[in-house]
């Protein structure tokens, strides 16, 4: 599953696959192998029975005993964390309470007119060119400045973090990436304490649920990786479909932009992670007639499992049972984020260039290798050239205080580390409050079996400081190292 062969035509190996029972043994890398899950109905089992299927990554026998080695490609995506991926039970509950409460503060109106803004900033860099590539100078582009913005992440910090992600993702000396990735985020954090803001590290650390800071890191690590890497592909699978299938190009040329259409294909079809979701059997268990032995990794393939023949019905248009936010109670916390930004940024550039084309045939493009994620090398489009959008509000960069909603004192669960009340000072402080959700949308999510209902908000910031300077000119100029100049407004 690591080679080009699997990259170019994935669907004809799960259809091998599906010949040797809902589950079958692969390679995920050399030297790494797991069982993968095909069948809907099976991967649905192991997403939903926690009880049989752990998450908890010290359970894989082969990393422990050596039969794996510590440098694998697979290792960094696959090994334990201390975070709400890999763990079970009431830790589990503990760790994803904290990424539940703190995703319920961001304002999804803040979020959206974040993401036209800066998709406006990026377009306008080459809509006078009449060709780019739209993958390297938008769709990954993108999710690295909305990520930078709700993390409180400097640039420089956050083309670093780009570069360790993309590095674990692809396998590509995991292991120097993944050492880049926590240097980077120690980094961070110690930022953040220094100088706290209304973004989702502060509020992670402000938490009651008092993360230490190992548990911050791979907390991050989590979601840090499912906004970029995935949000990208997500953004660019969804481009690559509107401009070359007749379904939906025939619209768009007519006038109409089918995107919510076009993302629901995507992710039944060709979902930005297709192969993840790794369990581990808690004891030996037979699978539908497939034996799985007790700490062997199982690995769900959500794009198998979406185009499995024995589902009923093949309409995806407007049908959301796909698998590629997963299931039970590791599905993803971001889902509305994630799907809010995909569209915003596709439709901001449908409405920008609208005689958007492919200039080489959509069998031309060529997908990365990696046996987790569907993910694209490059989608070089043309199109005739367009001057800039004009004059708009600048993208609003300072979130770095909460005016708290409405009177009252701070309830004991939400005070700071200190455990000393803000100020009446430091609780109204000036300041961007948009990224937070409005009282009504605090509350979260309703409450499941698999978690307690989500806390209040934590914690204004007790200070509103300036961001540091920047670091000097990099000696490579990589394509996102235009964001430092964007984030201090040159």
């Amino acid at each position: 599953m690591y080679g080009p062969d699997f990259a170019a035509d994935p669907h004809a190996v799960y259809a091998r696959l599906r010949t040797l029972g809902p589950a079958a043994p692969v390679e995920l890398a050399p030297g790494a192998h797991a069982t993968l899950v095909t069948d809907y109905r099976a991967a649905l089992e192991v997403l939903r029975t926690p009880e049989i299927f752990g998450k908890d990554a010290r359970r894989w026998r082969a990393l422990a005993d050596g039969r794996v080695a510590p440098d694998n490609p697979v290792v960094p995506m696959m090994a334990y964390r201390p975070n709400c991926l890999f763990s079970d039970g009431e830790a589990h509950t503990r760790l994803r309470q904290a990424v539940t409460d703190s995703l319920a503060r961001i304002d999804p109106n803040a979020l959206r007119g974040y993401v036209e803004r800066s998709a406006d900033t990026l377009i306008d860099r080459f809509a006078g060119l009449g060709e780019a590539d739209l993958l390297g100078a938008y769709a990954k582009v993108l999710p690295l400045l909305v990520f930078q913005q709700l993390f409180g992440c400097p640039p420089e910090l956050g083309d670093r973090l780009v570069e360790g992600f993309s590095g674990i993702f692809d396998g590509v000396d995991a292991e120097r990436a993944d050492a880049l990735i926590t240097s980077s985020l120690v980094e961070l954090i110690a930022l953040k304490r220094e100088q706290p803001g209304a973004d989702m590290t502060s509020w992670l650390m402000a938490h009651h649920a008092r993360l230490s800071d190992e548990e911050l890191i791979h907390q991050h690590v989590v979601l840090i990786g499912a906004g970029t890497e995935p949000q990208q592909n997500l953004i660019a699978n969804a481009l690559r479909l509107l401009l070359s299938d007749d379904r939906f190009a025939g619209d768009l040329a007519g006038g109409s932009m089918p995107v919510e259409d076009a993302l629901d294909e995507v992710l039944w079809l060709d979902p930005p992670m297709a192969n993840y979701g790794v369990h581990y059997p808690v004891q030996d268990v037979d699978f539908g007639g497939v034996p799985l032995a007790a700490g062997e990794p199982v690995v769900v393939s959500f794009a198998a499992a979406n185009t499995d023949p024995a589902l009923l019905t093949t309409r995806r248009t407007g049908n959301r049972a796909h698998l590629a936010w997963s299931a039970g109670p590791h599905h993803c916390p971001a889902k509305d984020a994630a799907r809010l930004i995909a569209a915003v940024a596709v439709e901001k550039l449908l409405d920008r260039l609208p005689d958007l084309e492919l200039s080489v045939p959509a069998d031309r493009l060529v997908w990365r290798p990696g046996p987790f994620h569907r993910a694209l090398t490059a989608l070089p489009v043309r199109f005739p050239p367009a001057p800039p959008a004009g004059p708009r509000p600048a993208p609003v960069h300072d979130l770095s205080a909460v005016r708290r909603p409405g009177p009252g004192p701070v309830p004991p669960y939400e005070q700071p580390r200190a455990q000393s009340a803000p100020s009446p000072q430091q609780a109204d402080l000036p300041g961007d409050s948009r990224w937070n959700a409005s009282p009504a949308r605090t509350a979260g999510p309703a409450p499941s079996r698999f978690s307690p209902p989500p806390s209040g908000s934590t914690p204004p910031a007790a200070t509103s400081t300036g961001r540091p300077p920047g670091s000097g000119p990099a000696a490579r100029r990589r394509p996102w190292s235009f964001l430092a100049e964007w984030w201090r407004g040159q």
